[in-house]
């Protein structure tokens, strides 16, 4: 959604309805903006993906049921704002 201008190792995302902070550090010399997706593991952004390799993932994480919905209760737990 939007690169922090006071920290730009910080990104605001929304990962299903989802709004929270997470760390760019590791994509440094990667071109980011608003509307990229990227693949994020435990708050930290790892690779920048296209969308259709985000569908799939997302479809893949909603096929594997009470996992998929336990943790995104978890993500939302720790949203940063609402959405």
């Amino acid at each position: 959604m939007e690169i922090l201008s006071d920290r730009p190792d910080l990104a605001k995302v929304d990962v299903s309805g989802v709004r929270r902070a997470i760390n760019i550090g590791l994509l440094e010399g990667e071109p980011l903006a608003p509307g990229d997706w990227i693949l994020i593991h435990v708050g930290f952004a790892l690779s920048k993906i296209d969308e259709a390799e985000a569908r799939s993932a997302l479809d893949f994480l909603e096929s594997i049921g009470q996992a998929y919905e336990d943790e995104m209760d978890a993500l939302r737990e720790s949203m940063i704002e609402q959405g």
